[in-house]
């Protein structure tokens, strides 16, 4: 065969076995990793007995098979970006970071002791020196998960367990990659034995990698959203971002380009959901997901194969040093779990882990691909002394394959022993609720089916007739005995993530623009942190602090008040009106949502209070989106046409697929179809302008003391005055300050804060004239009841305004002086000591 047939058919070959493999797995209840481990035994052993063979077919394509014997280099550069990537794009980040603290004592600090551990027990009977039974420690000291989440996935661990594990061996391949290229340059004479030297170039290598790893993954968050949906160009710059970081670190940069790789993913998972609709972060998930079995099950086949050569030397010296290794790695490892961990939780750097979790962590700590390539990089390094290379592989190959087959196969005994199979009494009974009223709700559809088929009850089988009360009875007595409290929890945290849910959902069809969706989904998932500290009162915090006005706005407000510029100031109030708008329509949605599914799992007892935190929700939502509306209510029209229009539009899309999958359309049809409603629904999607309307000289003929005066007049007072926004609850003017000018409010409203308690000025009136009269300093506070637009006049100008117009000038001391000796400032009633303080 030609050099290029060969490979392409064993490449074939071998994920064809993998594909069979994979369900005889599932059938013999055996973790796939270890059945790949075997097979590849198997085939590299055949592999071996056939090389005698030199003549037919067979031993062609076994010549096939053996000629994919990659290098380690090759083994890391083609299939580690991928494993990295993948793993960490699939992982959920803040739990991630709520589980740091652990995490990172496993993924360095356990790696390090591991290191130490084998080097030192292995340094006075192997023979090779202490920096190669160190180097040994280093490519053993990293974990691979593939075979133990298959076994989490399996028996549904707990989600706490199942991160604690990921987490470790995202992070400490790292680790062992820098120390093991620190020492392998000690071995081979590259580089000096210096502790300082050596922790320089792992801090190099670490921090420079998650550097390169955040810039990576933002440009590809900044990237994704341009490509407008297009899956297979989402696809191809993900994988072209994983690849560029990994090698452009590792071979270029000189730093950890597993690191980078690692943090390009976990950036892009944290942020990319928060930019691309549901439909395609589903396709690129799913796709990673392919490419990930893809290179773990080609990673394991292909490093199992060398296995048997490795071991062909074997003696029984190894053997000792093979026990000797095994009793110092799950020392070491025992050590940092059951002595560092309980140190962290007495110093609350972490949260408490269960015995259970590190019994399970600690058996479930096995080596795989990785630990081979690395162990194969040593022994094609010509450099490194020949005894060294057969201490490497030997001892590698043996302890990554008794992980494999003896850890792995009784994983899922140690947990059943433990109990971690089950769910906890909480999940138990809100699952067999659950199930109840799915049961009861499935019945309930049945026979009205079977009332409208004019079908009897004794015609249907035993599996569709209603389920017994007795079931029913028993699911809600099991969940009345849980704690309130921790069914409440349950509750907002399902409401916490439903809401995300609802707002990925009207991105998905256009209600949402893309900036607001990640304004949203940020502000959810401080709910969501919020509801593990908090509780119901963490969920109403958070949800009040989601309300307040965002720093962007705060800084366009000071640009436009500082420099004059509007565009800024109306980007982010279009912005805010509907972001809100967008957020009151999806806490009506989440107010049926607990009506109607909440209430019937947990009850109207435990729910009352939820549904009560969402109706405080709705009403300050309402109050601080009026507080645009009636300011822009031109703008807020326009907007509720744009956002209606898309759902007439979506509604639209459905009937016509619909059709199309009744084939009442046909395909051309449908296509021509869609492309005019694309078009169409492209114009809607371009929101409206927001005008300001600061235009002094029309806010000037808003106000009532300047409405009488002539246009010439007016315009001369216009040039006098300068327009300002305030925010709500904003404080205009704060009592005991220097009166620096007055104020006229165009339109809103705003408070004056009394002793005696509060007075209301709206559109037309004025405040702080006093303090310029009189010469004093301000005596009340003055707040913006919502976006309030105002005139300035500034000190310097006010004796200009009050000689030039005589009128104004009467008015304005009429009115002061009303407000100073009691007089009601307004044709409105008002008590005596309110209009005394009035500033």
């Amino acid at each position: 065969m030609s050099d290029v047939p060969a490979p392409v058919f064993a490449i074939m070959a071998l994920l064809a076995l993998v594909s069979l493999l994979l369900p005889v797995a599932t059938q013999l209840r055996l973790p796939f990793a270890v059945l790949l481990a075997l097979v590849g035994c198997a085939i590299g052993s055949i592999i071996g007995l056939a090389e005698a063979d030199t003549s037919g077919r067979p031993h062609e394509m076994l010549q096939a098979l053996s000629s994919l014997n990659l290098s380690g280099e090759a083994f890391l550069y083609i299939f580690l970006p991928t494993l990295l990537f993948e793993t960490a794009l699939n992982v959920d980040v803040r739990r991630l970071l709520d589980e740091i603290a652990p995490i990172m004592l496993l993924a360095v600090v356990a790696v390090l002791a591991c290191t130490a551990a084998i080097g030192l027990a292995l340094w006075p009977f192997a023979g090779v020196g202490l920096a190669a039974c160190l180097m040994l420690g280093a490519v053993l000291a990293t974990t691979d998960p593939v075979a133990v989440v298959a076994v989490f996935r399996d028996i549904g661990a707990p989600p706490r367990l199942s991160i604690l594990i990921e987490g470790e061996s995202l992070f400490n391949d790292a680790a062992a990659i820098a120390i093991f290229a620190v020492l392998i340059g000690v071995v081979t004479g590259q580089a000096e034995a210096s502790l300082l030297a050596a922790t320089l170039a792992f801090l190099h290598a670490v921090l420079g990698g998650l550097l390169l790893g955040v810039l990576s993954g933002g440009i590809m968050c900044v990237l994704l959203p341009m490509l407008r949906s297009h899956p297979l160009a989402e696809v191809t710059l993900t994988i072209a971002g994983a690849y560029l970081s990994f090698v452009l670190g590792d071979h270029y940069l000189g730093v950890s380009g597993v690191v980078a790789a690692v943090t390009a993913g976990l950036v892009l998972s944290h942020q990319a959901q928060r930019r691309l609709s549901l439909s395609s972060w589903r396709r690129l998930s799913s796709t990673w997901e392919q490419l990930g079995f893809w290179a773990s099950s080609l990673i394991f086949l292909l490093a199992s194969m060398i296995a048997p050569r490795m071991l062909a030397d074997m003696h029984l010296r190894d053997l000792v040093l093979l026990a000797i290794l095994i009793a110092a790695a799950f020392g070491a490892r025992a050590v940092i779990l059951f002595g560092l961990l309980p140190l962290m939780t007495a110093t609350r750097i972490g949260q408490r882990i269960e015995t259970s979790y590190k019994i399970v962590i600690l058996w479930g700590g096995m080596r795989g691909a990785i630990s081979l390539a690395l162990a194969l990089a040593v022994t094609e390094n010509e450099a490194v002394p020949a005894e060294i290379r057969h201490f490497v592989a030997i001892l590698s190959t043996a302890f990554v394959l008794f992980t494999l087959l003896v850890n792995a196969p009784s994983l899922r005994s140690l947990m059943s022993f433990l109990g971690l199979d089950k769910p906890s009494p909480d999940e138990a009974a809100l699952r067999q609720r659950a199930v109840a009223i799915a049961r009861a709700d499935a019945a309930q559809g049945v026979a009205e089916l079977n009332r409208a088929r004019g079908l009897q009850e004794s015609d249907l089988p035993q599996s569709a007739t209603p389920a017994s009360d007795a079931a029913a009875g028993d699911a809600s007595a099991g969940l009345a005995s849980l704690n309130p409290k921790a069914q409440t929890y349950s509750g907002l945290r399902i409401l916490a993530e439903r809401e995300q849910q609802l707002y990925r959902y009207r991105f998905e069809h256009h209600a949402v623009s893309r900036r607001v969706l990640a304004e949203l989904l940020m502000r959810a998932s401080r709910l969501e942190d919020s509801i593990k500290t908090g509780g119901l009162d963490g969920y109403l915090a958070a949800a009040g602090k989601a309300l307040e006005l965002p720093r962007e706005l705060r800084i366009a407000l000071s640009l436009y008040r500082r420099l004059g510029l509007e565009t800024p100031l109306s980007r982010q109030l279009a912005k805010r009106l509907e972001l809100l708008v967008t957020m009151r329509s999806v806490v009506q949605d989440l107010q049926v949502f607990v009506e109607q599914k909440l209430q019937p799992l947990f009850g109207e007892t435990v729910m009352e209070p939820v549904a009560q935190a969402l109706t405080r929700r709705l009403e300050e939502t309402q109050r601080a989106e009026a507080a645009i509306e009636l300011q822009y209510p031109n703008y807020a029209q326009a907007l509720r046409h744009n956002l209606l229009a898309l759902r007439a539009l979506r509604k639209e899309e459905d009937s016509l697929a619909e059709l199309h999958e009744e084939s009442i359309l046909p395909d051309q049809a449908f296509t021509d179809l869609l492309r005019d409603l694309s078009r169409r629904r492209a114009a809607e999607e371009r929101r409206p302008r927001l005008d300001l309307s600061l235009d002094r000289r029309e806010l000037v003929s808003r106000v009532d003391l300047f409405r009488g005066t002539a246009s010439a007049t007016q315009e001369q007072i216009s040039r006098l005055l300068r327009p300002r926004l305030a925010a709500p609850d904003e404080a205009i003017v704060r009592k005991g300050e220097f009166g620096d000018g007055m104020y006229f409010i165009s339109s809103g409203a705003a408070e004056v804060a009394l002793p005696g308690g509060s007075l209301r000025l709206g559109s037309g009136q004025f405040f702080g004239e006093m303090s310029l009269l009189y010469d004093q300093p301000r005596n009340a506070d003055v707040v913006a009841l919502g976006f309030c637009q105002l005139l300035f006049l500034p000190r310097s100008d006010f004796q200009r305004l009050m000689a030039r117009e005589p009128s104004v000038s009467a008015q304005i001391h009429a009115i002061a002086e009303g407000r100073r000796v009691g007089v009601p400032p307004s044709p409105a009633p008002r008590e005596k000591e309110e209009a005394s303080q009035l500033p």
